[in-house]
Parts: structure tokens; C-alpha cells; sequence
């Protein structure tokens, strides 16, 4: 199997032992889950499909985020408790994930499960030097690690840009660099607070992810990703904290998957141009939502139209109709080489469709999709 690497900036054989270990970053259950999401779990899933088909065990952990900034504003502004609010969308989310026919992930470890392993990495960080304190605020100082930017590639105006964007406050004026990122910060008298030698706080966001991978899955990971969004600033900020504390190669291969878009923007919970699963699999059937998704490739980034779905449904209709049929041919073995060529689902898809308009049946081919017919 050959993948993407976004480090590497380009398709690179996927070198992996009998066990395969894959991180995927998880959400943050502040509002229901959308088919962007679906999309980047949906690429784990054929991943980890595929690759028991070749024989390997996988071992996916996708987190969850159940304390950070925008939990915590949004169960102020609903006036609930954040576990409460994190646990009623963490429940659609599963279910949507099961209408999906998702594959169930080797672990699901919460941020708040990981208070202890995170104050031990903030503590060896400033044992190794590449952290320090103002008023309460633990920071990496990005100085210390010469290969920042080595996942994203990104220049340092548009790191600075792109942290502004997604809540890296580079202006704040206790930093030594506009990039330096929290480690641990104290907390506002009305969020959640766990004891440190820095004062009462809580964790950064990027810190989390390098805590539980840690923990769930060791010092390398063989796969880890997400949106293509999550490459800077969180999975620099994820390697760079890491690799300092460990010493050791953080990823092997970092896979980001493409944004869904809706009328000419990304999906987005601040815009609310969203389009959720449950509501597509009310209109059909949830394997043709699957197939929906399927039809796109997961390194690009797409826009949802609902003709989308139309499609998917008349050609499962289509591989359905070959169940009738006795006659096999090559189409499961064209599936597999296509999913090795990285991921290239659609193409799949249309051996399929050949294979079943050619009058062959395709059960096996369709069912190491994810597609039960």
C-alpha cells in the first residue's frame, strides 16, 4: 500500500509491522458531528479495512475533546455541565458513526481521562528545556525545536495567520514568539480545574493528542491525521511537543483528509452550513450515504450536492441486482489494488460498477467497502 504523506509531500509504500497503529483526531462534542467529520472517519475506516484484508491487526484510537475552549463557551451558553453537553453529542455521534458502518475503534479515550500524562509531559518539557511559565501559563517555546514546521511546511507568516485563525492567540503578550503554544493554562472560575505546580488549570489543546497517543499507542505512531485543516497548527504543535519530550520519530505517515464544503464554503459549526448523516439516512439508505462519501477521494477537498446521493442510490440498486448473478471475475482483486494506489476509492467504485453491469456478482468486492448488499 502506498499513501500520502503530508511531511513528505508526496505517495510513499506504507512500511508497517503485523500491527498497525493509527491516530485519528476525534471531535469535540460541543454541537453534532457533520459529514466532514463522517468524511475523515470514513478514510480510517477503508484504511483499517483494507489492511486486514492484507493480514495486519490495526489498532485506531480517535480521541475525544471534551475539554477545551469551545466546550467549555458553548456549555456556558446553553447552562449545562461540559461532561453533560460532551455526552449527549458524543451519543449522536456514535450513531451516526454505526449508520455509517464504521469499523469500532481500538480506543476512544477522553482529554479529562489523560490529566496525569499530561502534566507529566508539561513537566519533562521543561525538563528538556523547551518550556516555560508566565502568570500560570505553561508555553512550548517553539524556538527550541528547530524542526517546527516540518509537518505543514507552512511559512511563518501563515503559521501566524493560520494560529490566529484557530485560537493560538499569537498576539498574546506573555509569549516569547507569536508561535509559541499553551501547555497548560490556568482556568476561569467557572470551567474545570486540576492541580499543578503552575497554579489550577487545565490543558492546551494540542497537548492532549500527544498524551493519549502516547499512552494508547506508544511513542511512534505508523499512521496518524484528520482534517486537512489539523496540519497547522494542531499537528505541529503535536509532533513538536512529542518529539522533544520522547526523542524518538512521532509519525511515520501523516494522512490528512480533504474538506467537505457546502454552497461554496467549508462546513463549519460557526457558519452552520452543515449537512449531517442522520438526516441523509433518513432520505436513503445508510449504505448509499457511505457510498456517497466513497465516491470522492479522501485527499481532496469537495462540495455536497445532494445529487450525490441520488447516484449512490442507483448504483447500489445496481450492485445489489448482482447478487442474483453466480458469476465472479477479478473485481475484488481491482478493488484492492486501487485501495493500495492511496485510497483511491472512486476508482474502485467504478470497478465495481463495471464488474457488476458486466453481470458479475460483486458482494465481496462492495462488502471490503463497507458496503453490505
Amino acid at each position: 500500500m502506498r499513501l500520502f504523506d503530508t511531511a513528505r509531500g508526496g505517495v510513499f509504500p506504507l512500511e508497517v509491522g503485523p500491527t498497525v497503529t493509527m491516530y485519528s483526531c476525534g471531535i469535540t462534542p460541543y454541537d453534532s458531528a457533520h459529514l466532514g467529520h463522517a468524511f475523515v472517519y470514513l478514510a480510517f475506516d477503508v484504511l483499517q479495512r483494507r489492511l486486514r484484508d492484507a493480514g495486519h491487526d490495526t489498532r485506531c484510537v480517535r480521541n475525544v475533546t471534551d475539554v477545551d475552549d469551545d466546550i467549555l463557551r458553548k456549555a456556558r451558553e446553553v447552562g449545562v455541565h461540559y461532561l453533560d453537553l460532551a455526552a449527549r453529542e458524543m451519543a449522536k455521534f456514535d450513531r451516526d458513526m454505526s449508520t455509517l458502518n464504521l469499523l469500532p475503534v481500538y480506543s476512544e479515550p477522553r482529554a479529562t481521562s489523560a490529566i496525569p500524562e499530561i502534566l507529566s509531559i508539561v513537566e519533562e518539557s521543561f525538563a528538556k528545556g523547551v518550556a516555560y511559565e508566565v502568570d500560570g501559563y505553561v508555553y512550548f517555546e517553539v524556538a527550541k525545536f528547530p524542526r517546527f514546521g516540518q509537518v505543514s511546511h507552512e511559512s511563518r507568516e501563515s503559521m501566524i495567520q493560520l494560529a490566529a485563525i484557530h485560537g493560538g492567540f499569537p498576539d498574546d503578550p506573555r509569549k516569547r514568539d507569536p508561535l509559541d503554544f499553551i501547555l497548560w493554562q490556568p482556568s476561569q472560575s467557572d470551567e474545570p480545574a486540576w492541580d499543578s505546580r503552575w497554579g489550577a488549570g487545565r490543558p492546551g489543546w494540542h497537548i492532549e493528542c500527544s498524551a493519549l497517543s502516547l499512552r494508547e499507542l506508544g511513542e511512534t505512531l505508523d499512521v496518524h491525521g484528520g482534517g486537512r485543516d489539523l496540519a497547522f497548527p494542531h499537528h505541529e504543535c503535536e509532533a513538536a511537543q512529542s518529539e522533544s519530550v520522547t526523542g524518538a520519530p512521532f509519525v511515520k505517515t501523516w494522512m490528512h483528509i480533504g474538506l467537505v464544503g457546502l454552497d461554496g464554503t467549508k462546513m463549519s459549526k460557526s457558519l452552520g452550513n452543515l449537512v449531517f448523516v442522520g438526516d441523509l439516512a433518513r432520505d436513503a439508505d445508510a449504505a448509499a450515504v457511505r457510498l456517497a462519501l466513497l465516491n470522492h477521494h479522501y485527499r481532496h477537498d469537495w462540495e455536497w450536492r445532494h445529487e450525490d446521493l441520488t447516484t449512490a442510490v442507483s448504483r447500489l440498486s445496481t450492485w445489489r441486482s448482482s447478487q442474483s448473478f453466480s458469476r465472479t471475475n477479478d473485481v475484488l482483486e481491482a478493488v484492492r489494488a486501487a485501495l493500495d494506489d492511496d485510497l483511491d476509492t472512486p476508482t474502485a467504485l467504478h470497478h465495481i460498477d463495471d464488474a457488476a453491469q458486466s453481470g458479475y456478482n460483486v458482494t465481496s468486492a462492495a462488502t471490503l467497502l463497507g458496503i453490505t448488499l
